[in-house]
């Protein structure tokens, strides 16, 4: 689920104590199991968002913005696995594998100028919809495994990485709110 708190700013040793604390508790949150490719797979996405804002005093000028820091649970190949597997990581990984067809449909509306973009198809694309249209700006960093047997997931997610690349998702853009002080 999604949690919203309010970092002290004015105590630099109990916001930091505050941030740790939430580091933990997301830790703790997050779901890893073996899998055939790694033995401490990540089961669901992890999306880390930090709201900021600054306020010139003479002027009254707001200026805000956000930082959305989003590890993605990496695909996996549903047919050719144990059918050993079980039923809980066998929906995880259908779950995982539909977020990120969502995500890669609304890059393609993206691409496309499509007069819809499917945000609303999973919780990780609407949570994204700000950064990913609009005054946004994104940067992805892929994790490869060198391996020869991971060769089949690296090509799968070097394409995927190409067709994101070709996407323009916007010219960040300065949010300003003057305030009548």
């Amino acid at each position: 689920g999604l949690t919203n708190v309010m970092i002290d700013i004015n105590n630099f040793d109990k916001g930091m104590a505050m941030i740790n604390s939430i580091l933990k508790c997301a830790a703790r949150a997050r779901t890893v199991a073996a899998t055939k490719m790694n033995d401490r797979s990540s089961r669901s996405h992890s999306v880390f968002t930090l709201d900021i804002a600054g306020k010139n005093i003479e002027s009254g000028a707001v200026t805000a913005g956000s930082l959305h820091l989003v590890d993605l649970a990496g695909s996996e190949r549903i047919h050719g696995l144990d059918d050993s597997m079980d039923p809980k990581q066998l929906r995880e990984t259908t779950n995982i594998n539909k977020s990120l067809s969502c995500l890669g449909d609304v890059f393609s509306a993206l691409a496309t100028d499509a007069n819809h973009v499917p945000y609303r198809n999973s919780k990780l694309t609407y949570l994204l919809q700000n950064c990913l249209g609009g005054d946004g700006k994104a940067c992805m960093v892929v994790n490869l495994s060198p391996t020869i047997a991971s060769s089949n997931e690296t090509i799968h997610s070097l394409r995927f990485a190409e067709r994101v690349s070709q996407i323009e998702v916007g010219s960040g853009r300065k949010k300003v709110h003057v305030s009548n002080r």
